[in-house]
């Protein structure tokens, strides 16, 4: 879990100023339209909604498209889509357990580009149910050292409903039940607590200790899987060794 939690932290760091920025907007644009159209368009009584438009802001997606997200969702504008979520099963390279989850208006253009993604980057689909019982769905808020120590971060979360702590080098991560993350997420701004993303996401039980080669493989994969319009989050049950990763984020 830590390696992913990591290459999950660089790659937000790095998205702001990367190539592909313009798709990762679009991504977190359709987010934002899902959730307004799920829960309403007011913010106050939509908690997904508002970590969707954080998360919009943080990756300085401008205010204008976010405001005419949450206008098609919630109806108030036309031109809004019918996407569909659906949630794709596999293995990737050394076994590790992939879930691909996408978000689409066109479910068989989301199959092929998941299927087509997965057997050019040495991996292979599998069927429903075969990988996701190896995943639980938990609450994940990082936030960002600053001057933070470990204990500043639990005192603030540990009443909201916060599992753990860890410590992934420049940020923390506060795992939750997932029904407790805005409890949590709430609690640290209370606390006066700045934090760069607050999401569901799939952790899983057992992971998969991958060599440089093993995790140059696999982030090739996800980054293949991520360049589909259609798919909005990889989970998978790798991890990688602190000194692995530096040695590839030095690449």
């Amino acid at each position: 879990m830590s390696g992913h939690s990591k290459w999950a932290t660089t790659k937000h760091k790095k998205a702001v100023i990367d190539a592909r920025r313009g798709k990762l907007f679009a991504k977190l644009i359709k987010n934002v339209e899902v959730a307004a159209r799920t829960g309403g368009g007011d913010v106050a009584g939509n908690p997904t909604l508002y970590d969707a438009i954080q998360k919009a802001k943080k990756s300085s997606v401008p205010n204008d498209n976010i405001d005419r997200a949450v206008k098609r969702g919630s109806g108030a504008e036309a031109g809004g889509a019918d996407y569909q979520s659906i949630t794709y099963e596999g293995y990737g390279p050394n076994g590790v357990a992939v879930l691909i989850e996408c978000l689409t208006d066109n479910r068989n253009r989301a199959a092929s580009d998941v299927r087509v993604a997965m057997t050019r980057n040495g991996g292979s689909m599998a069927d429903p149910g075969s990988v996701s019982y190896m995943f639980t769905r938990k609450g994940v808020v990082i936030v960002p050292k600053n001057d933070l120590s470990e204990d500043d971060v639990l005192g603030a979360v540990l009443d909201a409903g916060a599992e753990e702590v860890n410590d992934l080098g420049e940020t923390y991560e506060v795992v939750s039940e997932a029904t407790d993350m805005v409890a949590v997420r709430t609690a640290l701004v209370d606390a006066g607590i700045d934090y760069d993303s607050a999401d569901a996401n799939f952790l899983p039980s057992v992971t998969v200790e991958l060599d440089e080669d093993g995790a140059r493989k696999i982030f090739r994969l996800i980054e293949a899987l991520e360049d589909s319009d259609d798919v909005q989050e990889v989970w998978a049950n790798f991890d990688v060794p602190d000194d692995v990763m530096e040695s590839l984020n030095a690449e």
